[in-house]
C-alpha cells in the first residue's frame, strides 16, 4: 500500500492524530477513535508497515507511537520530482 492510500483513511488519520498527543496500546486507542479491536489493529498495522508508527511492549501491553521523521516522496510525472519532508518536533 503506498502512502497516499495509508493517509487516504479517515480511521488511519484519526489514530494519527490521537498518537500526536501520547503513545498509547490498543485498548485505549479502540476507546478513543471508536473501532473494535480487530478494525484497529488492522489500521495500527498498516501504519506500521508504512512506516509512520512503531511499536514496543511493556508487559503485556503492546504501545504505539508516532515515528520520529517521517518523508514522503511524490512523483507527479516522470520529469519532475516532489518531496514533502516533516521537521522532527522539539519535545515539549
Amino acid at each position: 500500500m503506498d502512502s497516499l492510500e495509508i493517509l487516504g483513511s479517515k480511521a488511519r488519520l484519526d489514530i494519527l492524530r490521537v498518537l500526536s498527543r501520547r503513545d498509547m496500546y490498543v485498548s485505549e486507542l479502540m476507546e478513543e477513535v471508536g473501532m473494535d479491536g480487530k478494525t484497529a489493529t488492522h489500521h495500527l498495522d498498516v501504519l506500521v508497515d508504512g512506516g509512520l508508527l512503531e511499536s514496543y511492549t511493556e508487559g503485556r501491553r503492546r504501545y504505539f507511537s508516532l515515528v520520529r521523521e517521517v518523508r514522503f516522496e511524490v512523483s507527479p510525472s516522470p520529469n519532475r520530482r516532489f518531496v514533502v519532508q516533516f521537521p522532527e518536533q522539539e519535545e515539549i
